[in-house]
């Protein structure tokens, strides 16, 4: 007989790994769900997240001329940047709910038109004109209805390589910033940071509704429905731990990670300008980071196929905080460049991650609300970690303070997760011989 502690394990006494139908007996024969048409999905997932997130972007590319516009306080467009992503994750759950009852065709097109009226709005005015377009409209009904949805959406596609395609999908921010940061610092040089919002607001309406009422299709993994076989049964433990409190330390783990990763996401450019390299370099940076990030983030899917992703969140914390480390170290402009790339190397796999942890410890019927409460506590800790390096900026009138302060908080998080790896490895050594039984 199983134990109790050992019950939201798969029946074959893996615990952690990513449990495949051919991996279990008697689903040798069994097909996959997974077919080119779950690669389309996801591939035009990515896209739309491309397009979506780049909206955040402009207040990165742009923060000085914002500022120097609105006041001379960096932390406004620094806050701007934080509700947009503080938003995505308050506005995660509900949005979620509502792609699992609507469809998530309908609910990224929402986010879309939410999107576009933010950028309208927070054009048109003062600071409290930005910060309520960011944090409303952007955030909370705009990249809510993307991230949260088309997490769990992508995930229903695939039962085999679930963690390559989470991420693939998982790079969206980072290809929108590649992408995106050259053609902002251009426009925003040429045309300002207002027209430049006007100009984004039509682009990101004209390629995300016709991408999603084309491509967005039912997913054929079947919703609310566990497969008490091959997945973590409801209501059972969670590496010997309570469900509640297992999501608990998943949670602070993720708001903790996610200070140190926004802080030089959202101030490089900045931070460039104060050691004088110029904005147009420092958003060239910036896109190298992302990507790097965009690259490796394939190499890490991979990884957290083969070892699940507790232990590729961890791998990825530590290389994420060497990075931050490097960020003290070095102010000359190819010190920079090679600290940047080592980040995008090291963060981009740690997100993801937390998703594929969410569908292998926890049933796939809770999947619509654990992933979006999860992705609350993480873009809670990117909007912080983002405020946190403009606030103290603004009173000290350098980062090094901020960043030594993220690389605390990057501490923590390595000790959070450190204990469910313990866990997740003490289990997998017990599983067989309990399973024996």
């Amino acid at each position: 007989m199983r134990p109790p502690a050992l019950a939201n394990s798969p029946l074959d006494g893996s615990i952690g790994r990513m449990t495949t139908p051919a991996a279990v007996p008697g689903f040798e024969g069994r097909s996959t769900i997974e077919t080119r048409a779950s690669w389309a999905v996801c591939l035009t997932a990515l896209a739309i997240a491309a397009v979506s997130f780049a909206a955040p972007a402009i207040t990165v590319v742009g923060l000085k001329s914002i500022a120097a516009d609105l006041g001379g306080e960096r932390s406004v467009p620094a806050l701007a940047y934080s509700l947009a992503w503080l938003g995505a994750s308050v506005g995660g759950v509900a949005m979620g709910q509502a792609a699992e009852r609507f469809g998530v065709r309908a609910t990224v097109i929402f986010g879309s038109l939410m999107i576009a009226t933010g950028l309208l709005l927070a054009q048109s005015g003062n600071a409290l004109s930005l910060l309520l377009g960011y944090g409303v409209f952007i955030g909370l009904l705009g990249n809510a209805a993307m991230n949260a949805p088309l997490y769990i959406y992508v995930s229903r596609w695939f039962d085999r390589r679930r963690g390559t395609a989470l991420a693939l999908l998982g790079s969206g921010s980072s290809v929108s910033a590649a992408i995106w940061a050259p053609i902002f610092a251009a426009a925003e040089a040429q045309i300002g940071w207002r027209n430049t919002m006007l100009g984004f607001a039509v682009t990101e309406v004209s390629l995300i509704l016709p991408a999603a009422a084309l491509m967005l299709d039912p997913a054929p993994e079947a919703r609310g429905v566990d497969s008490h076989t091959t997945g973590p049964r409801l209501a059972a433990p969670v590496l010997g731990l309570r469900p509640a409190i297992a999501l608990s330390m998943l949670a602070a783990a993720g708001f903790c990670c996610c200070v140190p990763m926004a802080m030089p996401q959202g101030h490089l450019v900045a931070l460039c300008t104060d050691v004088g390299i110029s904005a147009a370099v420092g958003a060239a940076m910036l896109s190298m980071l992302l990507g790097f990030a965009f690259l490796s983030r394939q190499i890490w899917g991979l990884v957290a196929d083969r070892i699940g992703g507790l232990r590729t969140i961890f791998a990825g914390s530590v290389c994420q905080l060497v990075a931050m480390v490097g960020f003290l170290s070095t102010q000359s402009e190819a010190g920079l460049f090679t600290v940047s790339a080592v980040f995008g190397l090291g963060f981009s796999g740690i997100i993801p991650a937390y998703v594929l942890a969410v569908r292998e410890l926890f049933p796939a019927s809770e999947a619509s609300w654990r992933v979006p409460t999860l992705l609350l506590f993480s873009g809670s800790g990117m909007a912080f970690g983002g405020w946190l390096a403009g606030a103290i900026y603004d009173y000290a009138g350098f980062y090094a303070i901020a960043f030594a302060a993220g690389i605390l908080f990057n501490l923590v998080h390595l000790a959070l997760i450190s204990v469910l790896v313990w866990r997740q490895r003490l289990r997998t050594s017990l599983g067989p011989a309990y399973a024996a039984e």
